[in-house]
C-alpha cells in the first residue's frame, strides 16, 4: 500500500528506530510511546487489520507469536509485557495495517479498560 504509513517505515521512506527485523516482520519504537518499553511489531505484508486475517496468514502470525517475548525480554521486560493489538473502529486502531504493540519496563500497567455496568 503506496500510502500507508507503517508500509513506508517497511520501505525506509519514514525513519524508525528498529527493534528487529527480518525478511517478514519489522518491530520499531512507538513515537509516543505509553510505557518504558513501547514497541510494535509489523507484518511486512500489508494486513489491514486482524480482523482481515486468513488461514494463510497463520504461520506468519505464529511466528510474530513466538517473536514477541524475546523481544520483550531483550527491551528489558524480564517481568511481564502486555500485548495489545486493536482492531477496527471499536477497538482503536489508528494505522490501518495490523500491528501488536508490546507495553513494559513498569513495576506494573495500569488497568486495561473500565468495566461498564
Amino acid at each position: 500500500m503506496d500510502s500507508c504509513i507503517f508500509c513506508k517505515i517497511v520501505r525506509g521512506e519514514i525513519p524508525s528506530e528498529k527493534v528487529y527485523e527480518d525478511s517478514r516482520v519489522y518491530a520499531f519504537h512507538d513515537i509516543h510511546p505509553a510505557a518504558p518499553v513501547h514497541f510494535m511489531l509489523i507484518p511486512k505484508l500489508h494486513i489491514n487489520s486482524l480482523a482481515d486475517v486468513e488461514d494463510a496468514h497463520s504461520a506468519l502470525l505464529g511466528e510474530m507469536m513466538v517473536l514477541v517475548p524475546r523481544l520483550a525480554r531483550e527491551q528489558g521486560c524480564t517481568d511481564g509485557f502486555r500485548t495489545i493489538i486493536n482492531t477496527g473502529r471499536v477497538g482503536g486502531q489508528e494505522v490501518h495495517h495490523l500491528h501488536m504493540h508490546i507495553i513494559g519496563g513498569m513495576e506494573r500497567l495500569p488497568g486495561m479498560i473500565a468495566r461498564g455496568k
